[in-house]
């Protein structure tokens, strides 16, 4: 029975087999011509072995640096900066023709004037369209803003006055009062062999390029306990009070507590009112600055401390906000947006790293700043202006400032929310001591070996 059974299946397998034979043949017939291309396709685009898509990745090549590198920006783990995210593209832009994507040339300003080792470009508020250079032995010269000049006069001689024996001492600052051609004043920072002295001056009445260098009135003298670190800059505010830039009194780290003492005037943003004297002084506190009528010993004319040698602050008017550049110890220089009252760290902080501990200091009260960069990308900040210029669009809104000591020029733009955009604009081998505006709000640059540069966009 098994046998029949069998016979029968392999019968039935036979039967079976030719059909399924048959169609797999047309099954594999029919996908063969699936497969094969259409003769109306392009050549393939698949790239050759040899083309860009097999080269390594720019990441990949440690010894090389992007052309367009910008300098890293490190912050301590630790404590959180004010200002680290990069600007969204819906801010409200500085002009028609806004746009970050600058390219900038410095060219010679005055190709036929030298300086003697220059500190300050300032203009007179008295639309003559001149300007003021201040050299750091002790003269201001003045001449007209014209790349053709071939002269400059001496203003004012304070040589010998000022002590500039040291690296960081001389003529250090200008401002014209912001009534100047009506009342003619104007005002120094220089060091002496006592310290720091604020001193005004007139104008003689008769001769715009002439200050009357017997006309001296020191309004405010204190102490250096060492050679360096002594600020220097000096400016009007809108509110028309003057402000002033103090070190921390030098040496390193600030070895006398001074920008932590409030008892004193270092290491801190004074604003004073030169127009209603106090009584006894030849000028007066203004009503709302933060220590004002305070039973601790505090200094009334203090504005805001914690600083170690500010190397120019500037106002942005646009915005009401007041930068300064503060040079770092060893490892970090701040840009800072600068409040009354605040504190902003040092010596307890470099930058947003902490530098050392003082009992009592909450370090949660202290200003972080809303940008810093870490050496050796540059050594010594030289504080510049937010430009406002006509002449290159689109550097519109964006604070200038560069490095003593490598030359590089960066421009920041902040939101009000303090997120950041630091861009490298140049790197130049120049010693940029300061950066300065005509009456037009271009921007110059200060070459500490005698030149003057004026920044223009690049065609």
């Amino acid at each position: 029975m098994s046998k029949v059974i069998r016979k029968a299946t392999i019968k039935s397998v036979k039967k079976l087999v030719f059909p399924i034979l048959i169609l797999l043949l047309i099954v594999f017939v029919v996908g063969c011509q699936a497969l094969e291309p259409s003769q109306d396709l392009e050549p393939s685009t698949i790239p050759s072995q040899e083309g860009s898509d097999t080269e390594q990745p720019y990441s990949e090549q440690p010894d090389s640096k992007p052309a367009s590198a910008k300098p890293s920006v490190l912050f301590s783990p630790t404590v959180e900066p004010i200002g680290t995210e990069a600007p969204t593209e819906s801010e409200e832009p500085f002009g028609e023709d806004y746009s970050r994507e600058v390219k900038i040339v410095l060219t010679e300003a005055y190709p036929l004037l030298s300086f003697n080792s220059p500190l300050e470009f300032v203009h007179a508020v008295d639309d003559s369209d001149r300007i003021f250079v201040v050299e750091k032995d002790g003269r201001i010269l003045v001449f007209s803003n014209n790349p053709e000049a071939d002269e400059a006069k001496v203003f004012l001689d304070l040589t010998a006055k000022v002590d500039n024996r040291a690296s960081e001492k001389g003529l250090l600052g200008l401002a014209f009062h912001p009534d100047y051609t009506r009342n003619g004043y104007f005002f120094v920072n220089y060091t002496d062999r006592e310290g720091t002295v604020i001193a005004r001056y007139k104008v003689e009445q008769n001769d715009p390029d002439m200050g009357l260098a017997d006309s001296e009135e020191v309004l405010l003298t204190f102490s250096q306990p060492y050679n360096n670190h002594n600020g220097g800059r000096i400016e009007f505010g809108k509110d028309g009070h003057l402000y002033i830039a103090t070190g921390d009194g030098g040496s390193g780290g600030d070895p006398q507590n001074n920008s932590q003492n409030r008892s004193n005037l270092l290491g801190k943003i004074l604003r004073i009112d030169v127009d209603n004297p106090k009584q006894g002084a030849l000028y007066g506190i203004p009503a709302d600055n933060p220590f004002v009528g305070n039973d601790q010993g505090f200094r009334e004319e203090i504005y805001a401390y914690g600083l170690r040698n500010p190397w120019k602050f500037s106002f942005d008017y646009h915005r009401n906000w007041l930068w300064a550049a503060d040079v770092g110890q060893n490892k970090i220089e701040e840009i800072n947006i600068i409040k009354k009252g605040e504190n902003y760290g040092w010596n307890i902080m470099e930058g947003s790293q902490i530098y050392s501990s003082q009992v009592g200091v909450n370090q949660e009260d202290l200003v972080l700043p809303v940008w810093e960069y870490e050496h050796p990308i540059g050594k010594s900040i030289t504080g510049g202006f937010v430009y406002y210029g006509d002449e290159i669009p689109g550097l519109r809104g964006a604070y200038v400032y560069g490095d003593f000591v490598t030359g590089m020029i960066w421009a920041l733009w902040l939101d009000e929310d303090l997120s950041a955009d630091n861009r490298l604009l140049l790197e130049t081998d120049l010693m940029i001591s300061s950066f300065g505006l005509d009456q037009n709000n271009e921007m110059y640059v200060v070459d500490f070996n005698g030149k003057i540069y004026r920044l223009s966009q690049k065609s």
